[in-house]
């Protein structure tokens, strides 16, 4: 399937996990963009906020669904892509790139390797996973 960068892992709510030194960026797939439709709201939490893995961290909404973003790791939100509110589309156009999410410092790394792998991910939507 194309769209499924080799170099990340996955969740099963179609989250993206990219680690960077002692950092992970977090973003949706492109198969989540896809099944949302325009995305015309993200909701994203605050610089210092604590996320919790597979517990809701903020909220995407698109022209069909309201959808909650979850965590893939547990930690504290290091970064914001401040530019989503103002252009929401961003996640459309490039969730891998310019469309991530947050940032996060992971309080135990162990989580992203707990994560699917994009061979595991494609077989999970290939099954007709949402």
């Amino acid at each position: 399937m194309a769209n499924v960068p080799g170099d990340l892992k996955y969740t099963r709510e179609h989250e993206w996990a990219k680690r960077e030194g002692d950092r992970v960026r977090v973003g949706i797939t492109h198969f989540a963009q896809e099944q949302l439709g325009d995305v015309v709201f993200v909701e994203l939490p605050k610089v210092g906020a604590k996320v919790t893995a597979h517990q809701a961290f903020g909220v995407v909404e698109s022209v069909k669904a309201v959808s909650d973003l979850f965590a893939p790791i547990s930690g504290e939100v290091l970064e914001i892509n401040a530019e989503l509110p103002q252009k929401p589309e961003t996640v459309n156009k490039d969730p891998y790139g310019k469309g991530w999410m947050i940032v996060v410092k992971p309080s135990n790394a162990g989580e992203l390797d707990q994560l699917l792998t994009s061979q595991q991910y494609e077989e999970f939507v290939a099954q007709g996973a949402h």
